[in-house]
């Protein structure tokens, strides 16, 4: 009875995760099916105020109760009778219609059999239902789904299990080629602290291909300076701040840093979707962000930003995290295609499928005016980034720039297995001077590094090696010469094992 418990409470409070931004239920009944244990369960959602009352109607029900001492009825409350959270009818009026909120609809629909009830993929069901609760009084789970027209919806646990059981078998590649790999040393310098200052400022950038200007922030080394830029691009609903930690570790060792607030996909875009006035970011984000960077570029080219400095700007790097290390593949040069995204987006079991392909799937209708190649773009780092389904695997021997992608082995958003292994290996990327380096037990978001960060993350030096050997730097450790390690965290070049 313990593993029915534990199967209830978590079928429970993923079913309620599912309805607050997912697909629509049934009015009437509630199936949790577990063919793993030969059983179901019907929850009755009926005309019932109280968790208690939900219990008495169902017997199913009924007999957990007294299996957990009367636990369930605060669980029950918890999941049904909770107060659903106030930006969740702004969010859902704001997003109809736009991809990224159908893809999620369209995932998340494959984990829930409805019956009696077709559901529009563009969150209108949902939104109306939510309108129509919230006027009854009952702005919770089971209000909204009385709200929504239907018999029965009936989830498979075993769809679950088999969509965890996934998500692990794209880890598991990396996982065992870093732990068999051998671990990059550590260069004595980089124990010590950095060798040079910087100097911090926040621009505001007109953009012709915006309504609003970009925010930047610099970093220029106040020590030694290589005369090279570097711009950091981040990823889906995050900002610069998050990755000042890189920023000042280039700057410190003489590089000018620059990291562009792309607005459309930022911390403040992610706040306002939250609150229905912006819809999520749509396909045309995937061209506009490689165009902020250029059009940086260009302003620091013309003297209109960091006017007087000498710097290079025919020969620089671009770093990304998650969706900033696709806006650097693209600059790059690798070449769009439509037709992974047009045949493999639609099949909810693919092998490959993980978290990211919603965000990639979204970009269909705007993959083929996507391309971005910048010839002024020599080095790439990319972390973490969402590429297989974008990419054509032949474009890595026509790229611009070198390229090294970086990934955590126990990413769960962007596994490593189908975004950065096997474009690696399908694409000869190795032999055209490409690199993949995989760091063991880091997930999506504990790779990156804010201002202060004494460590500059453990990427610090790995990045400086790579920059300094592919923009041709005087320095004292190059990426082929090693030393690029962490005490901290193994990092492992697997490019030879592939």
């Amino acid at each position: 009875m313990f593993r029915v418990r534990s199967h209830l409470t978590a079928a429970l409070f993923g079913f309620s995760l599912l309805f607050t931004a997912g697909p629509a239920s049934a009015l009437e009944r509630l199936v949790l099916r577990m063919p793993f244990l030969e059983t179901s369960l019907s929850i009755n959602l009926g005309d019932v105020q109280s968790a208690a009352q939900l219990i008495r109607s169902s017997p199913d029900l009924e007999d957990l109760q007294v299996a957990s001492d009367g636990r369930l009825t605060n669980l029950l409350e918890s999941v049904f009778l909770a107060p659903l959270p106030v930006e969740t009818r702004a969010f859902l009026q704001g997003s109809s219609g736009q991809p990224l909120l159908e893809q999620a609809l369209y995932a998340a629909a494959d984990l829930v059999d409805l019956e009696g009830v077709d559901v529009d993929p563009n969150g209108r069901v949902l939104t109306d239902a939510l309108i129509r609760a919230e006027r009854r009084g009952q702005p919770n789970i089971l209000g909204f789904l009385r709200e929504i027209p239907g018999t029965e919806a009936s989830i498979d646990l075993s769809r679950l299990a088999a969509t965890f059981l996934r998500l692990k078998t794209n880890q598991q590649q990396g996982v065992t080629l870093a732990k068999a790999g051998t671990t990059a040393g550590q260069t004595a310098a980089y124990r010590n602290p950095q060798p040079g200052g910087w100097t911090r400022q926040e621009h505001r950038l007109p953009l012709a291909h915006r309504p609003q200007p970009l925010r930047v922030l610099s970093l220029s080394p106040t020590g030694s300076a290589n005369g090279r830029v570097v711009v950091i691009s981040h990823g889906l609903w995050d900002d610069p701040e998050s990755f000042e930690g890189w920023g000042e570790f280039l700057a410190a060792n003489g590089y000018t840093v620059l990291m562009p607030d792309h607005p459309g996909s930022n911390t403040n875009q992610q706040q306002a979707m939250l609150a229905g006035d912006r819809p999520p970011p749509g396909p045309k984000e995937l061209r506009l962000r490689p165009r902020d960077v250029s059009t940086l570029l260009d302003a620091v080219a013309e003297g209109r930003l960091l006017p007087g400095r000498s710097l290079n700007t025919e020969s620089v790097a671009v770093i990304g995290h998650s969706w900033g290390g696709t806006t650097a593949l693209q600059l790059a040069g690798a070449e769009p295609t439509d037709r992974k995204l047009a045949n493999r987006c639609t099949d909810l079991r693919d092998p490959e499928r993980n978290l990211s392909w919603v965000l990639q799937c979204s970009w269909l209708s705007g993959i083929r005016q996507s391309a971005a190649r910048d010839s002024r773009v020599k080095a790439v780092v990319a972390v973490s980034a969402p590429l297989r389904l974008l990419f054509d695997p032949a474009s890595s021997g026509s790229l611009g720039a070198k390229a090294l992608l970086v990934s955590g082995t126990r990413d769960w958003v962007v596994p490593s297995g189908p975004e950065a292994l096997a474009p690696m290996q399908t694409s000869g990327a190795v032999s055209d001077g490409h690199r993949l380096v995989l760091a063991e037990g880091a997930d999506h978001f504990n790779l990156r590094s804010f201002q202060g960060d004494k460590q500059a993350s453990p990427l610090g030096p790995l990045m400086l090696s790579w920059l300094n050997q592919q923009l041709s730097v005087d320095g004292s450790i190059t990426f082929s010469g090693g030393g690029w390690g962490n005490e901290n965290l193994r990092l492992v070049d697997v490019s030879n094992s592939l």
